[in-house]
């Protein structure tokens, strides 16, 4: 082989070696990158909060073993019901939120399918939707036969509270978007002013609360639009923790 073909068998092969180096280089970010989100991800899921003030309350609302310790499955059981119902930070303690929040979907559950069993929501209006601030609960019902619910709701804020009273619906916005608060307002209707049931992205349990409209999950502000019309009565009546 002459020397200038040697030089070319020489050129080439560092050529491929390079290729192959930079190769194994850009292949090394995203395996280093994978292993850092993993670590991220783990710490992340991890659940390490103690014991909180409301330890035994969330253990018995949970069905767990009833001790007042924390115990990796308590924290685990805590965090998930953190997770589900929009409450952070979500690491597993049993504070005063976390157990608020119990409280009211206990409550909540207690109503089953007689929400109106105190008979607080009128009966003499034919079709008409409830609104209990209290239990933040929803639901319709004809005369006092139960239509639909009850379900969960998020009413207004501390200085925002959703004013109680009969109401009655008087505008609906299948895709209503607030040019107050930059948000869309799916399923709106109105009843009071700028006050209305709409559906929302998050959770109907987070707190604060609302600037005033009964926030609803998706589905049943969906079902809310249509079992409702323009002229239907709302009543709204209780008054929500912390307002």
């Amino acid at each position: 082989m002459t020397s200038a073909a040697v030089k070319r068998a020489n050129v080439r092969v560092r050529g491929r070696l390079g290729v192959l180096l930079g190769a194994a280089a850009v292949l090394a970010v995203p395996l280093s990158g994978v292993v850092g989100a993993g670590s991220a991800q783990a710490a992340t899921a991890s659940c390490t909060a103690g014991a909180g003030p409301y330890q035994k309350q969330a253990e018995r609302f949970l069905g767990r073993p009833v001790d007042g310790r924390q115990s990796a499955a308590d924290c685990r059981a805590i965090r998930d019901f953190q997770l589900d119902h929009g409450i952070s930070p979500a690491v597993g303690y049993a504070g005063p939120v976390t157990w608020g929040v119990m409280d009211l979907v206990a409550k909540q559950r207690a109503a089953g399918s007689n929400p109106n069993a105190d008979r607080k929501c009128p009966v003499d209006k034919g079709r008409i939707a409830c609104v209990d601030l209290t239990r933040q609960l929803s639901w319709i019902q004809d005369g006092s036969r139960l239509a639909f619910g009850p379900v969960p709701i998020r009413s207004g804020r501390d200085g925002y509270e959703t004013r109680t009273g009969l109401k009655r619906i008087y505008w609906r916005s299948v895709d209503h978007w607030s040019t107050i608060y930059k948000v869309r307002m799916p399923y709106s209707q109105f009843f009071d002013g700028g006050q209305a049931f709409h559906s929302i992205d998050g959770s109907v349990w987070s707190a604060p609360g609302s600037h005033g409209c009964v926030n609803m999950r998706r589905g049943d502000a969906k079902t809310y639009w249509s079992m409702l019309k323009n002229g239907d009565d709302v009543y709204v009546y209780g008054r929500k923790s912390g307002t």
